[in-house]
């Protein structure tokens, strides 16, 4: 009787499985000869490849489905998925986001938000410039970096100052040119101008200026960054702030002056003020210890990228930049129709910043945990260490973006390069590719892969 009742209602499940059983899981179903037809018909025609454990991946397109240079109505709609938008909606920005609004299917679960635009960030307005900002009150997984964007007219001053004991400043210029003062703990002093797409690095606690010169009339704009997430520009140190909370008679003493020589000095902060432009060529005071040993500027602008089969990319880390020991970076370019290939980076989080064109980035968290998103001119992105992903282009113009990480020296894994220095029977039980697929894998780094080539 118990034999019985077992039977019927192994037979009730196993009808209920197959009935609901979704079309591409029914291979799992299949008894082994069936298993192995399967194979027999996948890309490999191999038989002598094990039989699938799990569904093949879907084929279903997942190209981005518009952008700002189309007609099309955003929608939250993929295929035969989703629906359109029956309330109010912000179409720009829909249409900014395409992979947000509708997203690839092969997107699952979500990995934090990963884009600030810095249009976003409240902008704060000063007599001769302004400045804005991104920490983790705006974009909350990115801990381990915090971006600044400022802009001085010619001849504004971002006043003499310095940050707290562990954070460096790190600087990309991004129109125009600035000149940096400082002098270092042991009284060695340096002073230089930036030119556009040049850096600057200050190390920890070492005070500085920063002035817009007249070579371009409209002044200066820069991009700084600080290797903590939690940084504040607000919590700087100055010097106007500092002597305006001291009492004259102890500055007086400080500097062997009379009280009177201190009246004029400002009562609060002076941030950011109007001055003078500085000649490019300004020599900074005679040390008697001398200048710096290792510049704090480097000329970026004129280090020559490695071309690659769909853009370019070039770096300055500690090797290159020696004083930069804790900011590197890669400026790449992807042409259209071309991606920054698959990849990750083993010991870095990484500090996106788009220079010019639009692009997608597919952020890969383990788990199953696969986010898309889209990026413009000006936007952040933020992808955590040893996180897989790719970097595409998205338009019909050369694609330019910064990748900046909190370390002496810029390190990335290549997917395809893993791949191809596998040995290859291991690579075709895992993804049943064939010989000669595998066969041509790069072996090489080809940073930014160019569209496939079609036969003529």
């Amino acid at each position: 009787m118990f034999k019985l009742l077992a039977s019927v209602v192994c037979a009730v499940l196993y009808g209920s499985l197959v009935a609901t059983a979704p079309l591409g899981d029914m291979s799992l179903s299949l008894s082994s000869s069936a298993s192995s037809e399967a194979v027999s018909t996948s890309t490999t025609g191999d038989p002598s490849l094990p039989s699938p454990t799990v569904a093949y991946a879907s084929d279903d397109p997942n190209y981005w489905l518009w952008n700002e240079t189309t007609r099309t109505d955003p929608q939250a709609e993929r295929g035969k998925l989703g629906a359109s938008i029956l309330g109010p909606q912000n179409v720009p920005i829909d249409k900014q986001n395409p992979d947000i609004l509708a997203p690839p299917t092969t997107d699952s679960g979500t990995v934090g938000n990963a884009k600030w635009p810095f249009s976003l960030s409240k902008m704060q307005l000063q007599t001769g410039g302004w400045v804005r900002q991104q920490n983790i009150q705006q974009m909350p997984i990115a801990t381990a970096m915090a971006g600044v964007n400022m802009r001085l007219e010619a001849g504004a001053i971002r006043e003499l100052h310095w940050h707290q004991t562990a954070e460096a400043s790190w600087a990309y210029v991004l129109n125009g040119s600035t000149q940096i003062t400082s002098v270092d703990r042991n009284g060695r002093n340096y002073v230089a101008t930036v030119n556009k797409g040049d850096l600057w690095y200050f190390p920890p606690g070492i005070p500085h200026s920063l002035q817009a010169t007249n070579d371009n009339p409209d002044g200066t704009e820069f991009l700084l960054i600080f290797p903590d997430g939690q940084f504040n520009d607000d919590d700087t140190l100055l010097l106007t702030d500092w002597l305006a909370h001291t009492p004259k008679e102890v500055i007086a003493k400080n500097f062997q002056d009379n009280i009177a020589d201190w009246d004029d000095i400002p009562g609060s902060q002076l941030y950011i003020f109007p001055g003078v432009p500085p000649p490019d060529n300004q020599e900074p005071p005679t040390s008697p210890f001398g200048t710096v040993p290792e510049p704090f500027s480097f000329e970026f602008s004129k280090v020559v990228p490695t071309q690659y089969s769909g853009g370019s990319a070039k770096i300055a880390d500690s090797t290159v930049f020696n004083v930069s020991t804790q900011i590197a970076v890669a400026e790449v370019t992807v042409e259209p129709g071309a991606m920054r290939e698959l990849h990750w980076h083993p010991t870095q989080n990484e500090w996106g910043f788009y220079l010019e064109g639009t692009a997608r980035v597919t952020i890969f968290a383990g788990t199953g945990i696969a986010q898309t998103f889209d990026y413009q001119p000006g936007d952040i992105s933020y992808v955590p260490t040893a996180y897989g992903h790719y970097v595409e282009n998205t338009g019909n113009t050369t694609l330019r973006f910064l990748e900046i990480f909190n370390s002496d020296k810029f390190e990335d894994v290549s997917l395809a390069q893993w791949l191809a220095l596998t040995p290859p029977k291991l690579v075709q039980e895992h993804l049943q590719l064939s010989n000669n697929t595998i066969a041509h894998f790069n072996n090489t780094k080809d940073r930014v892969v160019g569209p496939k080539k079609t036969s003529s």
